[in-house]
């Protein structure tokens, strides 16, 4: 898969674009992709995808707080794995947040990507303002040679598939029914880092993790996970939280990776979150805690 990161790079192949931001990639995105890849096969066109830097988006939110579905890194594997050939991945700026509907379609998929069929969801915007839509688009296309579908919300259990939906049920601790609408488990990713020993002491070391990016924060509380280390998968049990049982202040990733006892810090970690064990609760003692975590462990080993 070939990458591109500057929005002033032009290709010289003719491509189907799937336009969006793909946040968490879910079921929804990757029917309009499949879409965008089947006609790309019939056309004889470039499999291509055109999106913005997580990061950059970030910059630009008036409310930056962590609510991302993946990280860049995550996403660009994704797009490699189902078989995307081109990624046009740039930074969204200035200069490109004040781009006009026109000036978007001309420079950016006309000019620069080539594009002759193009594919967006019902809800797509684009511009200044956002003042562009896939009736823009429609139009656009019979100007400058291009094809447009559109497609419509995908439903799941009778509740729309998207990344708000999806985010709402992360931050209400309904993770099977977020995993549900992503077609894999919410995965975060992040690097081992220094704790306070605690887990060690008690009887449950526990890799501490800091995130590589600004994720939606699950509810607090205990979850069942899969962490993966080295491309190997271990059930895990996680707590995300504050610790009010030692009276911590601020927020932290614990995992207790089961049957495993190796350093680990500094590694690159993939935690994978499976379901809602419980919320998270302040205990009188250290006893308490840890007897209420070996009941977790029971209830994440267990065989329903």
């Amino acid at each position: 898969m070939k990458i591109l990161q500057d929005s002033n790079i032009s290709i010289s192949h003719n491509t189907a674009v799937a336009l969006g931001n793909f946040d968490g990639l879910h079921l929804g995105h990757q029917y309009l992709i499949k879409e965008m890849m089947r006609n790309a096969d019939e056309r004889g066109l470039t499999k291509s995808v055109f999106t913005f830097n997580n990061d950059s988006l970030v910059k630009f939110k008036t409310n930056k707080t962590n609510n991302l579905l993946m990280s860049n890194e995550q996403k660009t594997f994704l797009f490699h794995s189902i078989g995307i050939e081109l990624l046009y991945l740039i930074n969204f700026t200035e200069d490109i947040m004040h781009l006009s509907p026109y000036d978007f379609v001309k420079k950016i998929l006309v000019e620069n990507l080539q594009a002759k069929f193009i594919v967006i969801g019902f809800d797509y915007r684009f511009g200044y303002k956002a003042q562009g839509d896939g009736e823009f688009l429609i139009k656009a296309g019979k100007e400058f040679g291009f094809e447009v579908m559109i497609i419509e919300p995908i439903a799941r259990n009778n509740k729309i598939i998207s990344s708000s939906n999806i985010r709402e049920l992360i931050k209400e601790g309904l993770i099977k029914e977020a995993n549900l609408l992503l077609g894999r488990p919410f995965t975060i990713n992040g690097i081992v880092v220094k704790g306070k020993g605690r887990g060690s002491g008690l009887g449950f070391a526990t890799a501490n993790l800091k995130m590589d990016t600004n994720y939606q924060i699950p509810k607090l509380g205990v979850y069942k996970t899969i962490t993966s280390i080295d491309s190997k998968e271990y059930l895990s049990i996680t707590n995300i939280g504050n610790n009010p049982t030692f009276n911590d202040t601020g927020f932290s990733i614990e995992s207790h990776i089961l049957d495993f006892n190796e350093d680990i810090y500094g590694k690159k970690v993939n935690i994978q979150l499976i379901d809602f064990i419980r919320e998270e609760k302040k205990f009188s003692d250290k006893d308490e805690l840890v007897k209420q975590v070996m009941k977790d462990i029971q209830e994440i080993t267990s065989v329903d």
